[in-house]
């Protein structure tokens, strides 16, 4: 559900809530704000909605950060795959992981594969932005919420590469290319 769906629903329920404890008479008149003064109920009501629309925005940052570390974890294992078929010899093991290690490693760059990418449109339909300020500035693809666009090209790049690699596979090309992915990894997960 969207931020923006989710407080379409709650802010309005919140301020029915909130109007409950509004003094209602003469015999509370005493405790009343002053005109013109937000009671406190719902300056506290409201509050704690903004907690728990910030709280989802770090949900999502985690759960995107656990997307893009299973794609990581799948790629190491696929690099490792690939030493090992390339070091036996092995045409057709080596090819196979690094055809693997390419599309994983394209899952960096895009945060995940194409079903994690339809939930992004939705959101974007939704009017979610969780980088708004930085695809305003170009630093972030619309939607993106952990990888940058320098991040997502290094990632896309190193696909590109291991994907030609597969071809006459090199344990010193693999390791120059594995080498720019974990450098990209290490500065997102910093």
């Amino acid at each position: 559900m969207s931020i923006r769906r989710v407080t379409r629903f709650i802010v309005p329920a919140a301020l029915c809530a909130g109007m409950l404890f509004l003094p209602d008479g003469p015999a509370r008149a005493q405790g009343a704000p002053p005109a013109g003064t937000t009671p406190a109920e719902m300056v506290a009501t409201y509050n704690t909605l903004a907690d728990a629309i910030l709280a989802v925005k770090r949900t999502e940052a985690n759960l995107v950060r656990s997307i893009l570390g299973a794609a990581y974890a799948h790629a190491r294992g696929q690099v490792e795959h690939a030493r090992q078929a390339i070091k036996t010899n092995d045409a057709k093991g080596s090819q196979a992981a690094l055809e693997n290690l390419a599309a994983a490693v394209a899952q960096l760059g895009t945060e995940g594969d194409s079903a994690v990418g339809a939930v992004r449109k939705r959101l974007l339909e939704g009017g979610h932005h969780h980088n708004a300020d930085g695809e305003a500035k170009g630093i972030y693809d619309e939607g993106y919420v952990v990888v940058t666009r320098a991040a997502k090209q290094a990632f896309l790049d190193s696909s590109k590469a291991f994907g030609a690699l597969s071809r006459t596979p090199k344990t010193d090309v693999l390791e120059a290319e594995w080498g720019k992915v974990e450098a990209t990894w290490a500065g997102l997960m910093k």
